[in-house]
């Protein structure tokens, strides 16, 4: 069948174009969604940030900084990489190699790591090994290079320390506090004020290198090695050579932008961020666009089913009849897709640089912009058109003339046994999963009950007359007090059930994906701010942005009137999880504790449940319940992990307790953490008994409630992130849902006219219209409330072992929005029509 457009498509387009009008909105609509979602998913692919700190290195050397996972799968076995929470470091000695390397002039073990000053309230250095200064452009400007037990400091260091060549400086480090002789002053170079690592320019200290392994905690260990080129050698070459000279060491040498990824570790997370939101909240969005412009399209080419009907009876064929509807979707679809790429594209520009603003992802990442979103955005929507273009038009092509006049003017009573089959499997599969995710915990159930949602929705599309008129009659006998336009309202939902299920299935899909993604937040909100008020049982809590001292938890026990005193190490270790029938590595925040189970207990109650803290030591940790049961292990058993530089180890789960949500979900020894984290300082201190005032010279010291009050804030961008997914989807339905619901108001202006021809007012008229549309309007709040409760019950139990949290007034918020739309979008076009009347 030829596609070009034939002369009643072109008429049809140009005499009728209000007829057009909702399909174009539509189509437009979806090319905005998949272009936004495409442009995040393709720069979340392409994304690299350029070396700055190893920019005068041509080649760098460094460890892999994934931990990787091969599962079985339908295709085979599928390698997956996860981003390390630290940093995993290579052999120091590895330089030496490198250095042999054909075309290599030099090759320098790089150590950064963070060095304490004299008191808490100084703040923190930066501190290298002085050999990095080859690559970085730092020059002494004053003294000598540094030997054993002393430290160039950067300008800004010295001033802020008073401390000139020949002076002795405290400095706290991995290895403990000691004093060192100032050997020289420097100032710092290009990339050793990357990234901020200078503070201003300046605080910044150097050490030997010989010394800097072991000042950084991790003896023998570089955090990369930076390779210079001889004059004349090509990087490439260079790069090639040091990867024969390396062999066998796992080491991965890079050049270029992947450099970039070895000094800034946010890459790696705000690739797997903006993946997430355009893989897989854009294929959810997309589904949704594609299913609401589908919708849209179909009913624009039923309400023509009297045309259409005409046609056939003054001769038509059925191939013209087809042709018509998809020569209708070309002349449509490609123009409403192109203008929906400009407003994409600006989606997308505002909601990366949300991300950037909230760190999320790095400034030096750029949006990438190219044709294969736009191209895939007027291709769905092309697609869209014709595909729901070709299954609304195949009825009024196929069946006789004399049938069509008939069913154009009497809606056909009886639904589709196609549609009415796979509706119902809809449902039951709905049902199905939805007892898969009861029974579930953690990732299984959420993802379970993402199929709970898609799937009832499909039901809601395709069961939507049925549904239509079982809400009609059940609000018809609400209405009967109503009068004779709520009488009449309710008489014609009831008659024209297909046209009012067009209206209530966007509405569903506003308020069911809408109040999914939300209440998920506020119900994980809810749950972890609950459990963070009641865990946290200490008087005080010390802070400091800088780190707090190796011996904080032991000056805070000498101080008068304490009881106890524990210091907190905040990280992350890697845990193999299962979930979907697949094995993932699941972050999983983690507290190194200072002290004994029992001093842990006076300030802090994991609500344990199993097992005691008591016996949490070398090899023995404590872990939430969820994650037990997410990585189906139990008390007694070993739980495989990936410490935060990549480490492997195998603790025994001694304790499992019940408020990982609000706290961390792993619990283990201090001790165990040595080597494996850049920074060796503690975050937070714990303190039961004694006087605020006293522990000032700690850090910032506030009580159990600010503590938590700043914790929640920690979490605004999972809430943001929530919240602007919510605003997409429903925006998106909501904005279909006044576009169908303006097209039906415009579609029935000759009944419009009828009623007011036999008498009826137009005060009449529009309380009618006023009633059909909360009718709409609270049906499709009703069963978006019935699939949203459905999905999130059991993904909560699953994920919280509670009930879904939902704030009255912001589900009242919601609920006003969609009858307030439902209400404007049928008074507004209907005023017009009367008006247009009387004119």
């Amino acid at each position: 069948m030829s596609l070009k457009p034939n002369g009643l498509a072109r008429a049809a387009v140009r005499f009728k174009p209000a007829s057009f009008a909702g399909t174009f909105v539509a189509l437009m609509m979806s090319a905005l969604i998949v272009t936004a979602c495409g442009v995040l998913l393709e720069t979340g692919l392409r994304a690299s940030v350029p070396a700055e700190r190893y920019a005068g290195a041509p080649v760098v050397a460094a460890a892999d900084q994934s931990a990787r996972v091969v599962a079985d799968t339908v295709d085979g076995p599928e390698e997956t990489a996860y981003p390390l929470p630290d940093t995993a470091r290579v052999d120091a000695g590895l330089a030496a190699r490198a250095a042999e390397a054909p075309g290599a002039a030099v090759a320098v073990p790089d150590f950064t790591f963070p060095v304490l000053r004299g008191s808490a309230a100084s703040g923190a250095l930066t501190g290298h090994g002085w050999g990095s200064h080859v690559f970085t452009g730092t020059a002494l400007s004053e003294g000598a290079a540094p030997q054993a037990g002393e430290v160039v400091l950067g300008t800004g260091a010295a001033r802020a320390a008073r401390a000139g060549v020949g002076d002795t400086v405290t400095l706290e480090t991995a290895d403990g506090r000691a004093g060192f002789r100032v050997s020289g002053l420097a100032e710092a170079g290009a990339g050793d004020t990357a990234g901020g690592d200078a503070g201003g320019g300046g605080a910044v200290a150097w050490f030997a290198d010989d010394e800097a392994s072991v000042l950084a905690g991790h003896p023998g260990r570089a955090d990369a090695i930076a390779v210079l080129a001889e004059d004349g050698t090509d990087p490439d070459d260079l790069a090639a050579a040091v990867g024969a000279s390396l062999a066998g060491s796992g080491a991965h040498v890079l050049t270029g932008d992947d450099r970039g990824e070895v000094e800034d570790h946010t890459l790696a997370y705000a690739k797997e961020t903006l993946f997430a939101i355009g893989a897989s909240f854009g294929a959810i969005a997309t589904l949704v666009a594609v299913f609401t412009a589908a919708g849209t399209v179909a009913l624009s080419v039923g309400q023509r089913s009297r045309e259409f009907a005409l046609l056939r009876a003054v001769g038509a064929t059925p191939r013209q009849i087809r042709r018509a509807v998809a020569s209708e979707a070309l002349l449509v679809a490609p123009l409403a897709g192109l203008l929906g790429c400009l407003p994409g594209i600006g989606l997308a520009h505002w909601w990366f640089g949300q991300m950037q603003d909230r760190g999320a992802v790095p400034d030096a990442v750029e949006l990438h912009v190219s044709g294969f979103p736009l191209l895939a955005a007027v291709a769905v929507g092309l697609l869209t058109a014709l595909g729901a273009g070709w299954a609304a038009g195949r009825r009024p092509a196929r069946i006789k003339p004399g049938q069509a006049l008939a069913e154009a003017s009497v809606e056909r009573l009886r639904p589709g046994v196609v549609r009415t089959v796979l509706g119902l499997a809809a449902v039951g599969g709905g049902s199905v999963l939805a007892g898969v995710a009861a029974s579930a915990a953690g990732s299984d159930a959420a993802n379970a009950s993402l199929g709970v949602v898609m799937l009832f929705m499909l039901a809601v599309a395709l069961l939507g007359p049925v549904l239509a008129r079982l809400c009609a009659a059940l609000f018809g006998l609400l209405l009967r007090g109503g009068g004779a336009s709520a009488s009449l309202a309710a008489a014609n939902s009831r008659t024209n059930a297909r046209r009012l299920a067009s209206a209530i299935t966007p509405i569903v899909l506003a308020m069911a994906f809408a109040s999914t993604l939300v209440f998920m937040h506020t119900s994980e909100s809810h749950v972890a701010s609950e459990q963070l008020r009641d865990g946290v049982t200490a008087d005080h809590v010390v802070t400091n942005p800088a780190g707090l001292p190796a011996d904080a938890a032991d000056r805070a026990a000498r101080v008068p009137g304490v009881d106890a005193a524990v210091s907190l190490l905040d990280t992350q270790v890697l845990v193999p999880v299962r979930g979907g029938g697949e094995t993932s590595l699941q972050g999983t925040a983690t507290q190194g504790v200072s002290g004994s189970g029992a001093r842990l207990a006076k300030v802090q109650d994991l609500d344990v449940r199993e097992g005691s803290l008591d016996r949490v030591g070398e090899g023995r940790i404590a872990v939430d319940r969820t994650l037990a049961t997410a990585a189906g292990a139990g008390l007694g058993d070993t739980l495989p992990l990936y410490l935060p530089d990549g480490t492997k180890a195998a603790p025994e789960i001694v304790a499992v307790y019940g408020r990982g949500m609000g706290l961390p979900a792993v619990t283990m020894d201090r001790a165990s953490l040595d080597g494996h984290l850049t920074s060796p300082f503690a975050d937070t201190l714990l303190v039961s008994g004694g006087e605020a005032g006293r522990l000032g010279a700690l850090g910032e010291v506030t009580d159990a409630s600010g503590y938590a009050l700043a914790q929640n804030v920690d979490r605004e961008f999972g809430a943001w992130a929530n919240y602007v997914m919510a605003a997409v989807l429903g925006g998106f339905a909501a904005i279909a849902a006044v576009n169908t619901l303006v097209m039906t108001v415009l579609d029935r202006r000759r009944e419009l006219h009828t009623l007011r021809l036999v008498g009826s007012t137009r005060r009449q008229v529009l309380r009618m219209l006023g009633w059909e549309s909360l009718l709409v309007s609270a049906a499709g709040v009703v069963l978006g409330t019935a699939i949203a409760m459905i999905t999130l019950t059991p993904m909560m139990r699953g994920l919280t072992g509670e009930s879904p949290h939902v704030p009255p007034l912001l589900y009242g918020a919601f609920a006003a929005t969609a009858v307030a739309l439902g209400l404007a979008a049928v008074a507004l076009p209907a005023r017009a029509a009367l008006r247009e009347r009387q004119g």
